[in-house]
């Protein structure tokens, strides 16, 4: 493993921010939101293998398969957000996607920042996961040499696991560790070597596309709706219930009714109004339709 972080673009000093302590608030606030701007179109330069990754995970996961996050300090924390957020939004089951940060849990809150160069307890954290060919790993590190990261993904590749490597950096240990390599190039940060900025944006964008388009390619949206909401607060009753109207062009109270009926659920809700079944025929037809909503109604 290369030690040598001076060469790294993540680590770089870039002089058009040499003078940002003497910047007024307008002038650095002006400075930074610049340097986030050339985000996107860094992660637009490796959408190649961005799709790639997408594509191979969406296969495993509709065999069975369960999609891991693994990254240490900054990259964990946005992976453990990415992994919280498809439950309520996709109603996932809470151990198809998830993310193991270096450290363990206390670690989201509280650095632990030593964590991230113990590359045993992350071969160790892959095995406690019981990671198999079905899964795929996506470890995250900015720099794409963190010890503990490049171990996971190296111990679930020998595994048969799908494996991606998240890096700013390229030609990288991890991407080397990795079946598909992801290269976001974002340069040197406003404050160097600082990748909770741009470095962690791309990874929030990339995590972003990940879970997002597995999830539609999985069925669990229909058009651009959040067909698989869970609907635990007054927010998401009221999406579901605009949904269900949406869907079927009922008003607000049969929508509410329908809803009430399924449980909340807004699939078994909009098959029974659009077909005219009760719950119980709606969710077989839901079942044998493999939960997708469009084949449920019968579109082509």
């Amino acid at each position: 493993m290369s030690d040598d972080l001076a060469t790294l673009a993540t680590e770089a000093t870039d002089p058009r921010f040499a003078q940002i302590d003497r910047m007024s608030v307008a002038d650095l606030a002006a400075t930074m939101n610049d340097a986030d701007r050339t985000v996107p179109d860094a992660v637009r330069a490796a959408l190649p293998q961005v799709v790639a990754a997408i594509s191979a995970v969406a296969e495993r996961m509709a065999r069975g398969g369960r999609l891991i996050y693994v990254g240490a300090g900054t990259p964990g924390r946005i992976a453990v957000l990415d992994a919280s957020e498809c439950p309520p939004t996709f109603s996932t089951p809470p151990d198809l996607v998830t993310a193991i940060i270096a450290g363990g849990p206390s670690a989201i809150v509280t650095p632990a920042e030593g964590a991230e160069d113990d590359a045993g307890a992350g071969a160790a954290a892959i095995d406690d996961a019981g990671v198999g060919p079905l899964d795929s790993v996506v470890g995250i590190a900015s720099s794409g040499r963190t010890p503990y990261v490049v171990a996971a993904v190296s111990r679930a590749r020998e595994l048969g696991a799908f494996t991606v490597g998240l890096t700013s950096n390229v030609g990288s240990d991890l991407a080397g560790a990795a079946e598909q390599p992801i290269e976001v190039v974002v340069g040197p940060e406003v404050i160097s070597g600082s990748t909770r900025l741009k470095a962690g944006t791309a990874q929030k964008l990339v995590l972003n596309m990940i879970s997002t388009i597995t999830m539609v390619r999985l069925g669990k949206t229909y058009g651009n709706l959040m067909v698989d909401v869970r609907p635990t607060n007054h927010k998401l009753r009221e999406r579901a219930v605009r949904i269900v109207r949406q869907l079927t062009g009922v008003d607000a109270p049969a929508a509410r009714a329908a809803l009430g009926t399924a449980g909340w659920d807004v699939k078994v809700a909009a098959v029974t109004l659009r077909l005219g079944l009760d719950p119980a025929a709606g969710r077989e037809r839901l079942e044998a339709a493999g939960g997708r909503l469009r084949e449920a109604f019968g579109e082509v």
